[in-house]
């Protein structure tokens, strides 16, 4: 059986699907053909002799690699020329954007191709080595701590100096799932003082395992978590509370993290502009919802703007900018997931299990949601 993993094309990506070491143990311990396009890894610091030593074969171009190919792994969705070029009965491993996709789903059940959403791993015990959502978003709580630090006037830890003490910087991180508890880490081990709100029960004590403080206990509430362990949608008089919560301790703050979304939703707002006029000269916000809309509402995704004498970033597709990581953690995604759908040489597309029919997107030329 061939995996084919194509050069990414889409601006700003600079990850690749598979990693040497992933492609190694494909080839190795499950006896599979990989072929990779010639340069697809090089922006993540994988050189194609790398991939040769690893086992796979380097094909010269996309035609190459996507043509005769049973499964295809990509990080972003394919362009309708790439469509073009898969074979019928192909299998496609990548992001998707559920809800957002437009056409392409459609697209990609008229070609016949069987589209798995990596967005869609469900959060289950036995999925969780191929949750993809939740290894990305590890870099990018890390990342948006660095940009965070890199834009403010000031230290982060307490420095005892000739010239005097230098306190720390205050940080604060709104959102603790994956991205939210590894930017409370980053933060911490960079030395300033860490503070974080959620409004789920299990995120409090993860929250204080990792040395932060926790805003507002009075808001958590069992309920407030949804299926797959994500925060549900709140109510208006929830919504209130909190960002009341919020504006409370946002005007202390020098750096704040913001991490909250909702799966198929927009990021609810939780920054105002009264918040931010509230906070400290050269204070900075970075906003890691952006993409789906962004947690502060004067947040620009892909840009940094000034307001009230405050920063505010909100970065796009940030794990690509930590590429070489990123992709090696992508790629063992990937390895797990294919060790769930390969059996015995062959794919196995069962969209009756709980693992592959949750990331269904097409299937036999039909749009499955």
């Amino acid at each position: 059986m061939r995996i084919s993993v194509p050069t990414e094309t889409a601006p700003r990506e600079q990850r690749v699907a598979l990693a040497p070491d992933s492609v190694a143990r494909l080839v190795k311990q499950q006896k599979l053909d990989v072929v990779v396009q010639r340069g697809a890894g090089l922006r993540a610091g994988f050189r194609d002799d790398s991939y040769v030593a690893a086992g796979a074969t380097i094909v010269p171009d996309a035609a190459s690699a996507l043509g005769g190919s049973e499964i295809i792994a990509k990080v972003q969705p394919p362009t309708s020329d790439e469509i073009t070029r898969m074979d019928t009965g192909a299998a496609l491993l990548c992001l998707l954007r559920p809800g957002q996709s437009g056409e392409l789903v459609p697209t990609l059940a008229r070609r016949g191709v069987t589209a798995l959403a990596l967005e869609l791993v469900p959060r289950i015990t036995r999925a969780q080595s191929m949750d993809i959502l939740s290894s990305q978003s590890t870099v990018a709580g890390y990342k948006a701590v660095l940009i965070g630090a890199s834009s403010l006037g000031k230290f982060l830890p307490m420095l005892t100096t000739a010239a005097g003490n230098i306190s720390p910087a205050k940080v604060f991180i709104i959102g603790a799932g994956v991205a939210g508890l590894q930017a409370i880490a980053t933060a911490r081990r960079l030395g300033a003082v860490v503070s974080a709100f959620d409004v789920r029960p299990a995120a409090r004590e993860q929250v204080q395992s990792l040395g932060a403080s926790f805003v507002a206990n009075d808001l958590v509430n069992a309920s407030a978590e949804a299926a797959g362990g994500y925060a549900r949608a709140q109510t208006q008089d929830e919504q209130t509370r909190t960002l009341a919560a919020i504006a409370g301790h946002i005007k202390d703050m020098d750096l704040v993290v913001s991490t909250a979304q909702i799966p198929g939703r927009a990021a609810p707002q939780l920054i105002t502009a009264e918040m931010v006029s509230s906070m400290r000269a050269g204070s900075v916000i970075v906003d890691l919802a952006a993409e789906t809309g962004g947690n502060c509402v004067l947040s620009k995704p892909g840009d940094t703007v000034q307001a009230n004498d405050v920063t505010i970033i909100a970065p796009l597709n940030l794990p690509s900018t930590v590429a070489f990581h990123a992709s090696q953690m992508f790629g063992r995604n990937i390895l797990e997931l294919l060790k769930h759908l390969v059996r015995d040489g062959a794919l196995t597309i069962d969209a009756n299990d709980e693992i592959t029919g949750a990331m269904l997107m097409t299937h036999e030329g039909k749009v499955l949601r």
